[in-house]
């Protein structure tokens, strides 16, 4: 191996920690303040983004995941009366789900949360700070 494959590895590794601690943050986060689990939070950003509401699939292929985790999740919301399923133009096969109103305020809340949270993992960096990883994780994962 040679040393710059090293370096690439420990870099991974590093980027792993980092991201499994402000992944960890905000999970205890959404628990402690919304009593929500980051699960929950995903598909109800999904859903707020996509007013007009998505297929079961479609939704499990934006968060890729399983249809069967997805389902649980939306079973959860539409239970807690955060989301809803409707027939698409009456075929009872094909269903959409979106936020309720309830549910989309409720998200917008959680959201700012999120958002302050994101704010204090990330507030030793600057805005050059940022833009240089924007760039390099640009780089490194093939996409613009």
């Amino acid at each position: 191996m040679s040393d710059l494959s090293k370096h690439r590895l420990k870099t991974w590794i590093r980027m792993l920690a980092v991201t499994r601690g402000a992944e960890n943050r905000l999970r205890d986060y959404l628990r402690r303040e919304h009593a929500t689990t980051l699960p929950r939070f995903d598909v109800m950003a999904a859903l707020w983004r996509c007013r007009d509401g998505v297929t079961m699939s479609e939704l499990s292929r934006m968060l890729l995941v399983s249809n069967g985790n997805a389902t649980a999740v939306v079973d959860r919301l539409e239970a807690d009366g955060m989301a809803r399923r409707e027939a698409e133009d009456g075929d009872r096969r094909r269903i959409r789900v979106r936020l309720t109103p309830e549910g989309l305020a409720a998200f917008e809340t959680m959201a700012k949360g999120h958002e302050a949270e994101v704010d204090a993992i990330l507030a030793n960096l600057d805005q050059a700070d940022l833009d240089s990883m924007r760039a390099i994780l640009s780089r490194a994962g093939g996409t613009p």
